[in-house]
Formats: C-alpha cells, structure tokens, sequence
C-alpha cells in the first residue's frame, strides 16, 4: 500500500476548514508488519534459552522467572514437561534462540505464532 501525499484538514478560524498538504506518508508507514506477541514465562524457573529446539543444544542465556519474551515463531522439537503441561513446541524468542513452549503460558496448547522456517 503507498500513499502519495496526505491532507491534513484543519480549522481556518471561521468554522470553515481548509486542506493543507503535508509529507508523504511513506516517511510514516513505508509498510505494514505482522506484529509480535509478548507472553510470560514461567514464575519461579530460571529458563535455559537454547540454539535450537532441543535439549541438546546448548545454553545461550538463562532467563529469570515471570520473564516476558517475544514469540516471533514456533517449531517442534524435543517434548518437554513443564509448568504449563507437556509439548514438542519450542517458541523462538530471538534469532537463533529458542525456549519450550511449556515454561511459557500462552493459553494454549498449540501454536500461537506462525511455524519457524
């Protein structure tokens, strides 16, 4: 979607209203993204984010309890027990950076974002 040139209407003090022409939108919204959830973690639990979907990639950083982290996509992988149940979900919370979807309450036991890849 491009907007050429947005016209912003305003008051000319006799309760009449004029058109003036300002910058063109695109400098305010070149384009239009999906946007990302935030979801929290797990109270209590230090949470391993790892490379991959699985526990056996390694570590990348421990997350404190009641964490709020992104969901930018979900993948299957190894199945997990945790808080919030048992499943093969594992949210990317970053590039290259992955946690299991049962530390994680998203009020489903589903996907809640689209599959990584």
């Amino acid at each position: 979607m491009s907007v050429d040139r947005v016209e912003e209407i305003v008051g000319d003090g006799e309760g009449g209203k004029t058109a003036a022409a300002t910058a063109p939108a695109e400098a305010t919204a070149a384009t239009v993204t999906a946007s990302v959830r935030y979801y929290t973690t797990a109270p209590g639990i230090r949470l391993n984010v790892r490379s991959g979907p699985s526990t056996n990639y390694g570590v990348v950083r421990v997350l404190a309890g009641s964490s709020t982290v992104p969901i930018f996509c979900q993948t299957p992988g190894q199945t997990i027990s945790g808080p919030y149940g048992t499943s093969n979900v594992w949210d990317s919370i970053a590039d290259g950076q992955y946690v299991s979807d049962a530390y994680v309450y998203t009020g489903s036991d589903g996907y809640v974002a689209p599959r990584c890849g």
